[in-house]
């Protein structure tokens, strides 16, 4: 009969107590974090920046497997990496600074894209709104699809303004940013769309922060007016989409 030995149960007994310590640790969400992304980012290069390596889509995937092996409550795995959310203010402002190279550009092109942005941001929702009530979706759970492809903090007080799930939106928001950055290149070669503004103003109205990350990657141009729209958008949506949706939603 094989018996465990006291110095491998002993081990066993500290290897446990220093778990218990880092789990209670915010320092832990932190860091897994950071190390996850890198090794993705990473993995993301190697096969040549394809979009379906998304390093924030295999980061997601790592992360939540993690959790859910480790039994850890996504409230202690957020208490460490709301340092890295807290980022995406600061992050999200020093898209001005790419974009102030374009000023001359911006001047010209300010009506169509105006333009663009109202239709492409009415488009996004609309399109979610119908989608979701053709396929039998609840209201709660197309009030939290209808702002899908605004950025997450806002599009989460949107959806609790009009009588959505704002967890299950981060969830959907996510997912457009991922889908958008994967499929934009594809899609942009299939309409022969060439011109770097008019993809990186699609793609940042569309798939907002994960969109114009994937825009950066391919040219400066691209992804300053990636910026440009993921931030007008939000600022569009925070007025329009509350009156809009709740207006659609009162005929479902």
């Amino acid at each position: 009969m094989n018996e465990v030995s006291p110095l491998a149960g002993a081990s066993a007994g500290r290897l446990a107590d220093v778990w218990v310590y880092l789990s209670a640790s915010p320092l832990l969400g932190l860091t897994a974090t950071l190390l996850v992304y890198h090794a993705a980012f990473v993995a993301y290069r190697r096969t040549g920046f394809h979009p379906l390596a998304n390093p924030v889509a295999l980061s997601v995937i790592v992360l939540g497997s993690l959790l859910w092996a480790t039994s850890t409550p996504y409230a202690t795995y957020f208490e460490g990496a709301q340092f890295v959310h807290f980022l995406l203010g600061p992050a999200t402002v020093a898209l001005a600074v790419p974009l102030f190279d374009q000023l001359a550009r911006l001047k010209r092109l300010w009506l169509p894209m105006l333009g663009a942005l109202v239709v492409g941001t009415l488009a996004a929702t609309v399109s979610a709104i119908g989608v979701g009530w053709a396929l039998g979706a609840s209201k709660a759970t197309i009030a939290s699809l209808a702002p899908k492809s605004v950025t997450a903090p806002v599009a989460m007080g949107i959806s609790e303004q009009i009588g959505g799930l704002p967890t299950l939106t981060a969830v959907l928001v996510v997912c457009t940013g991922i889908l958008g950055a994967a499929t934009a290149r594809t899609l942009f070669d299939l309409l022969r769309i060439k011109d770097p503004t008019v993809r990186g103003f699609a793609l940042g109205t569309a798939a907002h922060g994960i969109g114009t990350a994937r825009a950066f990657q391919v040219s400066d141009e691209m992804g300053a007016f990636a910026g440009l729209a993921m931030g007008l958008c939000a600022l569009f949506s925070a007025v329009a989409l509350p009156l809009l949706a709740g207006w659609l939603l009162r005929w479902i």
